[in-house]
């Protein structure tokens, strides 16, 4: 007998649009987001009313909600979740707005089953929505829908949660988004492995070239076209290097209309509101981390605390990797995928496949909810496959914070030991300055192009071994040479200090 105070998953629900396709209706972030609720409610099966039973309901933050100098451009919701519970006749007691973070919906998922286990909820809500495709194209249109709303009430606003993601010495050198922090990681792994460009290009490509074929299937994909390892790789007028040494299709999709929900509740409150067995998915375990900002990391290439993650999560499920019969690996870029896949002795082309989705450059990196569709997925996956494991990896910022998830059909007993983890943060960070200095010795980089120039941005160590930022002088021959060639690796720099206040580096 299952345990009433058991928090298990009991309904999961997608919805997307496609500006341009039939059916095309142009929703809003919370129209679109309450259809993936109601997607969800019908897909527990229950015969009672699930809208009636949601106590709490968690709003994940939307992309152009997520910094305080960002507004949705047409408006929203005085009250985001409220609005969400709305769209189903839901009136939660708790309502909650998210910080930003990809991780943020996998690691709810621990929070409010620890919380269902203690006793302190008996049925709460994941739900998130992103609609920047639809807003770009009707911005393109010259239209300006009202999309405000008065729901009134209060709400639990967490914050924008940019705390750990603010590097200003980046910022300041060029580096100012997920594109060429990502970078300049991947092109430190590079270096370990002694790859040239084109060689890496290759592997990013024969990574992504499965994760394409599951978006071609997948319905809800924003990019559903398989494409080869080679197209991925090849660089051309339309695949043209954003930073490098990433081409355009191998870096995350953020003009997507995609929403995704998550039910979870007691087993008690299951059974009352008539949902079947078959439909509920078991929570194992969920472990969520947070690592040492990109500049202090001792090694740049790795991310210990989604491998933390990774471990504990499995530790707690008392399982180990080779029992996952199903994946999804955050694949917003290549690295957060090839770390887990390096420490674990998992091939690229493992015939369980490493994506549910096919993965943020094809089926759409759907913001910060990306992950609550790899979880739709999974539940899926597992009641399809009544006793097998599915693993969800969820990653936020520049591999700034992780969480993990695993989940089957099997019972999880949640009256013992805890299931739900959040991991000490290590305190390993290499000492940074940003103070003059004269010359460096470059660990990694990235080549930032766009249609105003290019500019090289380094990260390595001055002379007291200090971790120190800057530009690299495209006009000197020698310094073009090193960093167009990718290979400045371990390079010696001259520096100064421009009218900007930059560090512009030469090759010695």
């Amino acid at each position: 007998m299952i345990a009433d105070n058991t928090p298990v998953i009991i309904g999961v629900g997608q919805a997307s649009e496609h500006v341009g396709q039939p059916g095309y209706e142009a929703l809003s972030y919370m129209d679109l987001g309450g259809r993936a609720l109601a997607a969800a409610i019908d897909n527990t099966g229950a015969s009672g009313e699930v809208a009636s039973a949601i106590d709490t309901l968690a709003a994940i933050r939307a992309f152009e909600m997520s910094r305080p100098d960002r507004k949705p451009p047409f408006g929203g919701p005085d009250n985001i979740p409220g609005a969400l519970a709305k769209r189903v006749g839901a009136c939660p007691a708790r309502l909650i707005l998210s910080p930003t973070g990809g991780q943020t919906n996998q690691q709810y998922v621990g929070e409010f089953a620890a919380a269902i286990a203690a006793g302190e909820s008996d049925c709460a809500v994941i739900v998130g929505s992103e609609v920047i495709s639809t807003a770009l194209a009707l911005a393109a249109k010259g239209e300006s829908p009202d999309w405000s709303e008065e729901i009134g009430g209060t709400f639990e606003d967490r914050g924008y949660g940019l705390d750990g993601m603010m590097e200003p010495q980046l910022f300041a050198h060029g580096a100012t988004g997920a594109i060429p922090l990502y970078a300049i990681a991947e092109n430190a792994r590079r270096a370990k492995l002694g790859k040239s460009l084109d060689a890496y290009r290759r592997d990013i490509g024969e990574l992504f070239e499965p994760f394409t074929k599951v978006a071609a299937a997948n319905p809800h994909a924003a990019a559903p076209v398989e494409r080869s390892a080679e197209e991925l790789a090849t660089i051309t007028e339309r695949n043209r290097i954003v930073a490098e040494p990433y081409t355009r299709m191998t870096v995350a999709r953020d003009q997507v209309n995609q929403a995704a929900a998550i039910i979870i509740a007691s087993a008690a409150k299951a059974r009352e509101l008539g949902v079947p067995e078959d439909k509920w998915v078991h929570i194992h375990a969920v472990t969520g981390a947070t690592e040492l900002q990109l500049s202090e990391r001792p090694d740049l290439a790795a991310n210990p605390a989604s491998i933390g993650s990774l471990e504990r999560a499995l530790e707690m499920a008392n399982k180990s990797m080779s029992d996952m019969r199903y994946l999804d690996f955050y694949s917003c870029f290549a690295i957060p995928v090839f770390n887990p896949c390096d420490h674990f002795g998992i091939a690229i082309d493992d015939p369980r496949g490493l994506t549910l989705t096919g993965g943020l450059p094809f089926f759409g990196g759907a913001g910060n909810n990306y992950s609550a569709h790899a979880i739709c997925e999974a539940v899926e996956r597992v009641r399809g496959e009544p006793g097998s494991y599915a693993l969800v990896g969820a990653n936020g910022g520049w591999m700034s914070k992780y969480a993990t998830g695993i989940y089957s059909t099997q019972p999880a007993d949640w009256s013992g030991a805890a299931r739900f983890e959040i991991l000490a943060k290590a305190t390993n960070g290499v000492p940074r300055s940003d103070a003059p200095f004269e010359s460096a010795t470059v660990e990694s980089y990235t080549i930032n192009h766009s249609k105003s120039g290019s500019d090289a941005v380094w990260i390595g160590r001055n002379d007291a071994g200090e971790r120190v930022v800057g530009n690299a002088d495209l006009t000197d021959e020698a310094t073009r040479a090193a960093f167009e060639g990718g290979e400045p690796f371990g390079a010696k720099l001259t520096v100064t200090r421009d009218e900007r206040g930059r560090n512009v580096g030469r090759v010695v």
